[in-house]
């Protein structure tokens, strides 16, 4: 028998003080995107300061001419509208875009957290609005589809290695993350879309390089990249 949509509670879940659990339908997409050639950050800046958008521009240190964009919004039209028109004008229109670095991903819930709004929308803003967070390092990723397999402890297991890593690393105030799902989001069908965020770059490559003695990364990932690896040179300012 064909169940109805009613069945389908697509809402992100939690757990409250109580143990019982706790849902919200909101969350945050965001979308990066790479472009060369540009001879005048300048005036990106300037659009970007009018533009009234959520968003980050990064200087691609391994590009003299290349900038990254990362927008966000609650509202997928954002990037089918006001993103797509923004871009289609003076002077984002004269870019040339890299669209091996384009990735698009959502905030999601693992179903422990207790405040769902704090974690899906207001942290994820907090980091991309802080000023001290001033180097990132932008990837894809996809698991080996043998890792859905895994009993859940045994994934479990997986990750609270893997996690437990970023989890020092933010301890120390050396770097934080933002961790998106892709789903059907990316052309590449990769899993999920990590940035890695701090007032300096080398802890940031030092948290990756960590990352790749777990298991996740050495027995699990399928592909890695690409990375994208940038300086903040104008950012939203903090609501």
């Amino acid at each position: 028998m064909k169940k109805s949509t009613a069945d389908l509670d697509l809402r992100e879940r939690g757990k409250g003080a109580d143990d019982q659990p706790i849902y919200m339908n909101r969350r945050l997409f965001m979308q990066f995107l790479a472009f060369g050639d540009c001879l005048d950050t300048e005036l990106l800046i300037e659009t970007l300061n009018t533009s009234g958008i959520e968003a980050l521009l990064y200087a691609d240190v391994n590009d003299s001419r290349g900038v990254g964009l990362l927008t966000f919004s609650e509202e997928p039209e954002f990037f089918a509208t006001t993103l797509r028109d923004l871009l289609n004008d003076p002077p984002f229109m004269g870019l040339t875009a890299k669209p091996e670095y384009t990735m698009m991903g959502r905030t999601y819930a693992l179903g422990y957290e207790t405040d769902l709004e704090k974690m899906l929308i207001d942290k994820p803003r907090e980091k991309l609005t802080n000023p001290e967070l001033r180097w990132g390092i932008w990837y894809p990723l996809r698991r080996k589809k043998e890792f859905e397999t895994l009993s859940e402890q045994e994934q479990r297991v997986v990750l609270m290695e893997h996690g437990g890593i970023g989890m020092r690393f933010g301890r120390a105030g050396y770097a934080t993350d933002i961790r998106l799902a892709c789903h059907g989001l990316d052309k590449w069908d990769n899993d999920f879309v990590v940035g890695v965020l701090g007032h300096d770059l080398y802890p940031l490559s030092v948290v990756v390089q960590r990352m790749r003695r777990t298991k996740q990364t050495s027995l699990h990932l399928e592909s890695l990249g690409p990375f994208f690896i940038g300086k903040v040179i104008w950012q939203s300012e903090r609501e």
